[in-house]
């Protein structure tokens, strides 16, 4: 299962969602040897409480080309919880989108649940095929038109809304199915336990309540 995630603008949350929905799945998903969790944002290892790893990383994998050893994908995991393990974005620009593609097929293959932070998604994104490719496209947004107008200018269609909701807002669960032609899969409030967990750290090792339930039919 390859479950991507991504936004049409920035801090709506995409990070906080996959990181929380992978660490879900790595606890639900033992006997398939946990979940890998894929950063193409950057963020992931901030959110965590982890320093930036060192290069090597995605970046250097998808620009090396189709020299690269076999297990060298492999090579790039760190392990970042109960039974989570990580591939860090790294440094400097990613590849050509062709990489990108093949990189989306390996992950497909995963016997484990994969979980990619694709972050804000655009026309011209080397991550699209990520977004094309997943058997779970999962946007990640509020309730702005604005940004929801984005994310139908895009050349590919999520699979599922993952919904931030904040008091005030004048749009509503089903004005954003309308507007983006999926259905909404997790309607999240927004919550400060969750900002709490990200700044303490701990948010790989313990998902607020709240949200673990809303991602639960999105996992």
């Amino acid at each position: 299962m390859l479950v991507t995630c991504w936004s049409v603008k920035g801090g709506v949350g995409t990070t906080v969602v996959s990181v929380a929905l992978a660490t879900t799945l790595a606890r639900t998903h033992t006997l398939d040897g946990g979940a890998l969790l894929v950063d193409l944002g950057g963020d992931v290892p901030a959110t965590l409480g982890l320093p930036d790893p060192r290069d090597p990383g995605l970046t250097g994998w998808t620009s090396a080309g189709e020299d690269v050893a076999a297990d060298a994908l492999a090579r790039l995991e760190l392990s970042v919880g109960p039974g989570l393990a990580l591939l860090p974005r790294g440094r400097g620009l990613p590849g050509p989108s062709a990489r990108h593609e093949v990189l989306a097929r390996l992950l497909g293959a995963e016997a484990r649940p994969v979980v990619v932070d694709a972050g804000v998604v655009g026309p011209d994104s080397p991550g699209l095929p990520l977004v094309a490719e997943a058997s779970r496209s999962l946007l990640v947004t509020r309730a702005c038109y604005l940004g929801l107008r984005r994310a139908v200018d895009l050349p590919v269609r999520p699979s599922g809304v993952v919904l931030l909701r904040e008091a005030g807002r004048t749009m509503g669960r089903e004005d954003v199915e309308t507007v983006v032609g999926a259905p909404v899969v997790a309607d999240i409030p927004v919550d400060p336990a969750v900002a709490r967990a990200v700044d303490a750290g701990v948010l790989a090792r313990r998902v607020p309540r709240a949200l673990a339930r809303s991602l639960q039919a999105a996992a």
